[in-house]
């Protein structure tokens, strides 16, 4: 929607741009005016402009400046006449045969059709219906273009081009490896295309009069020389964006739902950032996030210290009492989880709870001046397990803190427009910050910066006026926050909680405006609100239409209804963690059948990736999701899922996992081409021959080659 907002304000904006520059040149009518006026799109307003678009000196202008636009005219006028005879007589010192004054004339008229709106318009539309989009291996470019290799020979119709492909090909041209072309009835047996009708047809050029047959020539030159180029440019551009948007929308996706999972919680916690050479980063935070300690282990090469390692963690999960220990999924994490298992199946209950933690981002932080004015005596690199350990307690807290787009959860994020792309993160952002609420007592500046009606100057001045004057005992208090004016004060406080304070109704994200209805309701079920947490039943036989005035409406009093049936509880699910299979912690020890337990960290349009604990994502494919078809791999699974999935084929060489969450044993009801997948992506292969692996893996194969030779 805010997409669609900004596109609405470009176009109204080169709309008035465009009419202002047509009536400085006196040219703007009132049809005109019209014209612009109904134009829906950018495309189209800038057909309509071209005819008074300033341009460079073009060769329809020199030719009339030569005299010949009275032959053109000649020649459209009258068809029977030879245009060779009509042009004889504009011959000149300028124009010195009538070879020179038909190339003028064809100029002049050519131009007039690649400004012809209703044209462009449409041969546009018969493109988009009928183009094929081809790509080719550049030459000499096979072996390093190697990763491109599903498109080195590759067709498919411009409208069904799905965006994760049209990026992956375009990414693959602008590396010099794949040549894209568009190409327009190729098959065609007609001696005249039908698209070259079209542009005939303006020139109304159908009889086989002298006049007819020469402009159906300048007709076919227009077409190869300049209508085929700009309007194959116009598509390409067209695909990009709605490839991008496709894309953009995966990625927001993604994000809501990395920041919606569940919490942990307020436990203690062990962030552990591994690392093999440089060894393993160790903090340990309290319940409330405050860092309580921090360590550097040394388990693997070249100090192979696993004793030293694993007494240095016991003794911080004594000392401390640690709950929960989050280990980030980066370079070293399974040999870091096998070295904390064996140390958890020594230790005495009740023993800490092991996780697997996404670590995507943490870099970013640790590197921030943000987290530089947070932790300014810590090293940087210990501000990662910080970061890590945290995101466990609360993804969304600790998550806001960070550049969305270097969270990493999209596909071909790079090749993006990093503007637009960075607008759609940032509301997805506070909107889930918005939905979940924030401690107001406990949540960090960057956290309540993302709150409605809050920007980051405020959300430091309340950060500084509860380190200057103690926790807020109530909504209220926030008006004594310098900056922060009643205005502010009613967008932001149904956003905010204060859990335990004056009033039960700040802990609820009832808004206080709202305050007099909540307690009509609570009222009449002469009950508090405090009882009414506990035991909801009273709210059930209220009729919420008595509560309507002219101020509430009755949605409104619905909305408060519910609130007060679950008053502050967190909408997000309840915190369970994947069980990696022991032994299983590297792509070799993969084995077609399998069945694993894993993560989902990213979902794409074609399908899954999930985390099975061997460094390579896996992924399941959009047939393979489920026992029926499936259009959007987002109606199955989320990022943060736990699932479970049998594995079908493995490529050791290319590092690609082909998993499936199927449960029956019938064909794959397959969508699309799965081929098409971010280069850096794990993906069963399509083999042309049996793989090897199975009877699940080989019908898996069948059902992607039957696929790619959809028409």
């Amino acid at each position: 929607m805010a997409e669609r907002l900004t596109y609405l304000r470009e176009l109204d904006a080169r709309r008035s741009a465009i009419i202002k520059s047509v009536d400085e040149q006196d040219k703007l009518t009132d049809a005109l005016r019209a014209a612009f006026a109904g134009a829906t799109t950018k495309a189209a307003l800038e057909d309509l402009y071209l005819p008074f678009k300033p341009k460079r000196r073009t060769k329809a202008e020199i030719a009339r400046e030569r005299g010949l636009e009275p032959l053109a005219q000649a020649i459209l006028a009258d068809r029977r006449a030879d245009p060779s005879r009509l042009a004889a007589a504009f011959t000149n010192e300028a124009v010195p045969g009538v070879k020179q004054a038909l190339d003028g004339t064809r100029d002049i008229i050519v131009e007039g059709l690649t400004e012809n709106a209703a044209l462009l318009g449409r041969l546009r539309q018969y493109m988009r219906d009928k183009a094929m989009l081809r790509a080719q291996v550049a030459k000499g470019k096979e072996e390093a273009g190697a990763k491109f290799s599903d498109y080195f020979d590759h067709s498919e119709r411009w409208a069904k081009v799905a965006g994760h492909r049209a990026l992956a090909m375009m990414r693959g041209r602008d590396e010099g490896f794949l040549n894209l072309d568009l190409e327009v009835d190729a098959d065609s047996t007609d001696q005249v295309p039908p698209i070259e009708r079209f542009v005939n047809a303006a020139l109304e050029a159908q009889s086989n009069a002298p006049g007819d047959e020469w402009l159906r020539t300048v007709a076919n030159w227009a077409w190869r020389t300049r209508l085929r180029l700009s309007l194959s440019v116009d598509l390409m551009v067209e695909l990009r964006e709605s490839a991008e948007l496709e894309a953009i929308g995966v990625f927001a996706r993604n994000l809501k739902d990395l920041l919606l999972a569940a919490p942990a919680g307020a436990r203690t916690t062990i962030g552990l950032d591994p690392g093999i050479r440089t060894g393993v980063k160790v903090a340990v935070i309290d319940a409330t996030g405050k860092v309580l300690d921090t360590d550097t282990i040394y388990p693997f090469q070249p100090r192979n210290d696993v004793m030293g390692a694993q007494t240095a963690l016991q003794h911080l999960i004594g000392k401390h009492g640690v709950d929960l220990i989050a280990i980030g999924n980066g370079t070293g994490s399974r040999e870091t989880e096998k070295l904390v298992a064996d140390l958890i199946e020594r230790l005495p209950a009740p023993k800490p709870t092991k996780v697997i933690v996404s670590e995507a981002g943490a870099s970013v932080y640790s590197a921030s001046e943000l987290a530089a004015n947070e932790f300014p005596d810590l090293d940087v690199s210990l501000r990662g397990a910080v970061s890590i350990a945290r995101r466990l307690q609360d993804p969304l807290a600790e998550l806001a803190k960070i550049e969305p787009k270097a969270i990493g959860v999209g596909q071909y994020q790079h090749d993006l427009d990093q503007g637009r792309l960075s607008r759609s993160l940032d509301a997805v952002v506070e909107d889930a910050v918005n939905a979940v609420g924030v401690d107001l007592n406990t949540a960090s500046a960057p956290l309540l910066a993302r709150i409605s009606g809050l920007g980051s100057s405020v959300a430091d001045a309340i950060v500084s006026h509860r380190d200057s004057n103690g926790p807020f005992r109530s909504r209220k208090a926030l008006l004594k926050v310098p900056r922060l004016g009643q205005r502010t004060f009613e967008q932001c406080a149904g956003f905010l909680r204060i859990a335990d304070g004056v009033e039960p109704l700040d802990g609820s994200s009832v808004h206080p405006e709202a305050y007099g209805v909540a307690r009509k309701i609570i009222a009449a079920c002469g009950r508090d609100l405090r009882s009414l947490m506990n035991d909801k039943s009273a709210l059930v036989g209220l009729d919420a239409n008595q509560f309507v005035d002219d101020r509430f409406g009755l949605p409104t009093v619905r909305d408060i209804l519910l609130e007060l049936e679950k008053p502050g509880r967190d909408p997000r699910p309840a915190f369970k963690t994947a069980t990696f299979a022991e032994g299983v912690d590297d792509i070799k020890h993969l084995k077609a059948g399998m069945m694993l337990e894993g993560t989902v960290t990213n979902v794409a349009a074609f399908g899954a990736f999930v985390d099975i604990g061997v460094h390579q994502d896996g992924l399941v494919h959009v047939s393979q999701l489920a026992d029926k078809f499936v259009k959007d791999p987002h109606e199955v699974v989320k990022a943060g899922d736990v699932v479970k999935v049998k594995v079908v084929e493995v490529d050791i060489a290319r590092k690609r996992i082909g998993l499936t969450m199927r449960k029956d044993n019938s064909p794959a009801q397959t969508r699309e081409r799965p081929k098409d997948r971010p280069v850096k992506a794990a993906t069963a292969r399509p083999a042309a021959a049996s793989s090897g692996l199975g009877s699940l893996g080989d019908r898996l194969n069948e059902a992607m080659r039957k696929d790619r030779n959809r028409p």
